[in-house]
């Protein structure tokens, strides 16, 4: 009996398992998705989260679809959390949205302002918030001051909830001291020391005096540029084998220094051996091209001289007809002899022609003002000394941060489409000034200059100065391209008074209008005409001043036509070292106006380069005037001394009335200057040179010369040391010098100093 209850009861219980079961699985493990459900959604619209999703309605329980899709509503960017989950047949979407951006700012940033750091983030008001994207400009901001040589910088951004889920989004910004260079090091050099070098490179060490520039700041960018002027200063001296291996920069822990360490292999150091020259092009001879291969055998090699050949062949092989010259050094090294032999083979090159010549970037410039200082147009054939020449034409103009040119191929394998891109600069100039020097005394200056007027290229300037001696007033305007050709045209309108009481005892006025015009006749030979009408005026002549002076008192106009003949050969305009330049003018006075007479004036200076930063400058001047038909006014003569006879007072030489002392001027004149630059050892940045200079010259004759005229003609001459400091605040010079020819009415001066600067 009581097995059959058993028997019973588990029968039972197996049939309601039976029944049960089915219910259960088909509510907790369905196969497929009947319905999704959106849930946590404010801004975005339900439909745009189902559409990222990879499973639709029907679509079976794909739990590696399921996770990808998961992946693809977090790769949007609009949810701060996603969750996916099975409730039955359906598939749930729960999200938090990522709030909106409400308002950026940064806090603590004084070196950047707000708007340099805005344009370099991503994220923007009204864009949506995530945490990657403000990781990403954290990075770009703390990129930002390492960029401007900060690298202790930290940025910590701020998050302030507001309503509606929106966020308030800060930049707290810690910058840091500047992460200063402090030490340079070089490893492996043994022709120069690690000084010498240090002047190579433009990064700079640390130093109190620096506090006007940023070379001392660390720069990576900076540091390759270090190394090829590493490269290009030993290729200069002859190590044709030299090589940058490393250039490391360390980080002190603190983050405030670095210690970047150069190493280097020089190699070998080389001669210039054998030099030949091959021309491979009809009737093509090699001696019509000799002349212009100008390499000094038996010299430290130089890569510069090599280039410099190349372009020269290339010029030469052009201006014989020849306009598609490829001109290709081949170097032979032999390393026993310490010898570099030269093979410059001259080759037809393609024959590729300009089709086209863009430019672009220039906003404010005009086209035609690039375009006029190409030497080659459009249809010519592709040279490229031609192209390099006007590409520096076009640096030249410094109306540009920045000259890319880039070739490209055109329509044709043979045409060629040049790209000019350039990067605009202010041009224009606003300074006022204040300084001191000893003809002069105290002065202040204003100044206004233009020099792209209108995007022109003109030239528009307006100077003040005021002074103890000597103040003026000039407006002046140029046009490089007159009636577009290359003809500089242009004019000066001027007012001058200058107290000579000291020297002369009168007053001096010059009122008046010059208007030139000048043009190149060959590469280095310029001619200029210059025609002037202005007034003069002595005045305020003292009672017990020189008869001669009293006689001259009053008011004359002169009308006169000059012209300048300049032959400059000097390898740069600023800081020249080497070559020279010669300048004769002549002026006739006398068409109109009422002084009459012919002033020619001849002056040139070379330039020796002895050794590195010893520069050897000789100079030399004459004049002459004539009247014709009558006297020559006082102030048209020739006045010697002050910086022109160091030694010696302004005017301190040449006739003068025994009786009142007073400097009558001179008919003839001539000087001459012999000035040594002397490196001081100093470090190059701060710009201060020592000179020894010997300094001779005289002035005599005046017409008429009367009984009590000191005019003896005699040489005179004064030797001296100085000092040239381009400081931060302006030039300044002072020379200490002493007469060693003299005469006993000369007025004399042992200490010149000039001070000047505009800011």
């Amino acid at each position: 009996m009581r097995r059959g209850l058993t028997l019973v009861k588990m029968w039972l219980v197996v049939l309601g398992v039976l029944f049960v079961m089915p219910a259960n699985v088909q509510a907790q493990d369905a196969e497929f998705i009947e319905a999704i459900a959106v849930e946590g959604v404010a801004r975005v619209d339900a439909e745009t989260v189902r559409s990222y999703l990879l499973v639709r309605e029907g679509d079976a329980f794909d739990a590696v679809r399921i996770d990808r899709s998961l992946k693809s509503l977090f790769s949007t960017g609009l949810f701060a959390d996603v969750r996916l989950y099975q409730e039955g047949s359906t598939l749930v979407v729960n999200v938090t949205e990522n709030p909106v951006i409400n308002r950026i700012a940064f806090e603590g940033n004084l070196r950047l302002k707000d708007e340099e750091l805005m344009t370099e983030i991503s994220l923007k008001p009204r864009v949506i918030y995530t945490r990657t994207k403000v990781q990403n400009d954290v990075n770009r901001i703390q990129n930002l001051y390492q960029r401007s040589g900060r690298f202790a910088v930290s940025v910590e951004p701020k998050v302030i909830q507001l309503p509606q889920n929106r966020v308030d989004l800060v930049y707290e910004v810690s910058e840091g001291t500047l992460t200063e260079v402090q030490n340079i090091r070089f490893v492996g050099n043994k022709a120069f020391d690690d000084g010498d070098l240090r002047e190579i490179v433009r990064t700079r060490e640390t130093r109190w005096y620096r506090f006007l520039s940023s070379d001392d700041t660390y720069d990576p960018d900076r540091i390759t540029f270090d190394r090829e002027l590493l490269r290009r200063f030993y290729l200069k001296n002859g190590y044709a084998d030299f090589q940058v291996l490393s250039a490391q920069a360390e980080l002190t822990a603190d983050r405030a220094q670095f210690f970047i360490t150069f190493t280097v292999e020089e190699g070998k150091r080389y001669k210039f051996g054998e030099v030949t020259l091959n021309a491979n092009m009809r009737d093509l001879k090699t001696e019509d091209l000799q002349s212009a291969m100008k390499i000094p055998t038996g010299d430290w090699y130089d890569s510069t001289i090599v280039d410099v050949a190349v372009d020269a062949l290339t010029s030469t092989a052009g201006d014989l007809g020849y306009a598609f010259t490829d001109v290709r050094p081949k170097v032979d090294r032999d390393r026993d002899a310490g010898l570099i032999n030269l093979t410059f083979n001259v080759e037809e090159g393609p024959r590729v022609f300009i089709e086209r010549i863009n430019v672009t970037g220039n906003v404010r410039t005009l086209d035609e003002v690039i375009r006029r200082e190409f030497r080659v147009a459009e249809g010519d054939a592709f040279v490229g000394s031609k192209i390099r020449k006007s590409i520096t034409n076009i640096e030249n103009l410094d109306f540009f941060t920045k000259v890319n040119a880039k070739q490209v191929e055109g329509s044709a394998p043979d045409k060629a489409v040049i790209n000019i891109d350039v990067q605009e600069k202010s041009t224009g100039s606003l300074s006022v000034g204040a300084g001191y020097s000893s003809s002069g005394g105290a002065m202040v200056e204003f100044s206004i200059k233009e020099r792209n007027l209108l995007g022109k290229g003109q030239n528009l300037g307006l100077t003040m100065r005021i002074a103890q001696s000597q103040s003026t007033i000039d407006l002046s305007f140029t046009e490089p391209y007159f009636m577009n050709r290359e003809i500089a045209a242009g004019f000066d309108v001027y007012h001058s008074s200058t107290n000579l009481q000291t020297q002369s005892s009168f007053n001096s006025q010059n009122s008046g209008v010059n208007l030139r015009v000048g043009y190149p006749i060959s590469k280095d030979l310029r001619q200029n005409w210059i025609y002037t009408l202005k007034s003069t005026k002595v005045s305020n002549v003292s009672a017990d001043a020189s008869i001669y002076i009293q006689n001259q008192e009053g008011s004359s106009i002169v009308s006169s036509l000059g012209q300048v003949l300049t032959l400059d050969r000097r390898n740069t305009r600023r800081n020249t070292t080497e070559g020279y330049f010669v300048q004769l003018r002549n002026d006739l006075a006398g068409l109109g106006g009422d002084a009459y007479y012919l002033r020619n004036t001849l002056s040139g200076k070379h330039y020796l380069n002895i050794s590195e930063g010893w520069v050897l400058g000789s100079s030399a001047k004459a004049g002459v005037i004539t009247g014709l038909g009558e006297d020559v006014n006082l102030l048209d003569r020739f006045f010697v001394g002050g910086n022109n006879l160091r030694g010696f007072a302004d005017s301190g030489v040449g006739p003068r009335d025994s009786s009142t002392n007073d400097a009558l001027g001179g008919e003839y004149m001539y000087t001459g200057s012999l000035e040594l630059s002397i490196p001081l050892g100093l470090p190059k940045e701060l710009g201060i040179t020592g000179k020894l200079f010997t300094d001779v010259g005289s002035s005599t004759a005046i017409s008429p010369s009367g009984s009590t005229v000191l005019d003896t003609g005699s040489l005179r001459g004064a030797s001296g040391i100085g000092l040239t400091w381009v400081s931060p605040v302006g030039p300044i010079s002072i020379d200490f010098s002493q007469a060693f020819m003299k005469e006993a009415h000369d007025e004399l001066e042992s200490i010149r100093f000039n001070f000047g600067t505009q800011f």
